[in-house]
């Protein structure tokens, strides 16, 4: 049978793994596209001596039922994909998306990662690439001798040569959204990696069949909310401390019966 100090063991677990999420979230509130978490929880099975209806005598029911809850448990953590604000950056290399989507990058081991992160640098033979080296996918090259690189919200990327009058074009850049981004799971580095519960990945041109647009010469900061989290973890504390009381209290109580009774 489960007592008091099981499910108040149970409800310090699980606030625990509460404030290691709050504590996460406020740790990148200045890392770029990031989307904070949340903590949901459920409750555990319920000891059900006596369900409600049952027969109570005669022809009698119980209106109620006689159950004991064993305790909470984390159901899950929920990744929150609601836009972060833009921050004005004036780098021409710096990209937002304003509305769903993704940077498909490819992984040093084939595989394709995705990113909201938009701070694209140029690498050693020109291409786009994140700041950990990692290529944009598709591929974009920009030519030697470019003076001025130009990504319009549709993705199309334009570049100024020097010596010609009319602006050469460099490529597409192209977002992938999902149908459950808050499957995706997340690898570190700014990254996500699809999994069974995001859905397939669905690529498609910026501003077309729900893709956001971009925008230039900025990036997309944190979605956390400072004060929202200062909130949670101030109320979390304090249900960690009245836990912590109920087991002192069990715990007393245990100790009567077996020292009087």
């Amino acid at each position: 049978m489960t007592n008091a100090l099981q499910i108040a063991r149970s409800g310090l677990e699980a606030l625990d793994q509460r404030m290691k999420t709050i504590s996460n979230n406020l740790a990148n509130v200045n890392t770029t596209g990031f989307k904070r978490d949340r903590a949901s929880f459920v409750t555990l099975m319920y000891q059900d001596p006596r369900n409600p209806g049952a027969a109570s005598g005669g022809d009698g029911q119980f209106a109620t039922g006689l159950g004991t809850g064993t305790g909470v448990r984390v159901g899950g953590t929920e990744r929150i994909h609601i836009q972060g604000a833009p921050v004005q950056t004036d780098n021409a290399l710096d990209l937002a998306i304003e509305g769903q989507g993704f940077f498909a990058v490819a992984l040093p081991d084939g595989r394709v990662a995705y990113s909201r992160d938009g701070s694209f640098k140029l690498s050693a033979t020109g291409e786009l690439v994140t700041s950990a080296g990692l290529r944009l996918q598709p591929p974009i090259a920009i030519p030697d001798g470019a003076e001025k690189i130009t990504i319009a919200g549709d993705g199309l990327v334009s570049v100024q040569v020097a010596g010609q009058a009319a602006p050469v074009e460099a490529g597409q850049i192209t977002l992938t959204r999902f149908a459950n981004p808050a499957g995706l799971s997340p690898q570190g580095d700014n990254l996500y990696l699809e999994t069974a519960g995001s859905g397939a990945p669905q690529a498609g041109a910026p501003g077309t069949d729900g893709m956001g647009a971009l925008r230039q010469g900025a990036l997309e900061g944190s979605n956390v909310s400072t004060v929202q989290e200062l909130v949670d973890m101030i109320e979390t504390q304090r249900a960690y401390e009245v836990n912590a009381k109920i087991i002192n209290a069990a715990d007393e109580m245990a100790r009567y019966v077996t020292q009087n009774v």
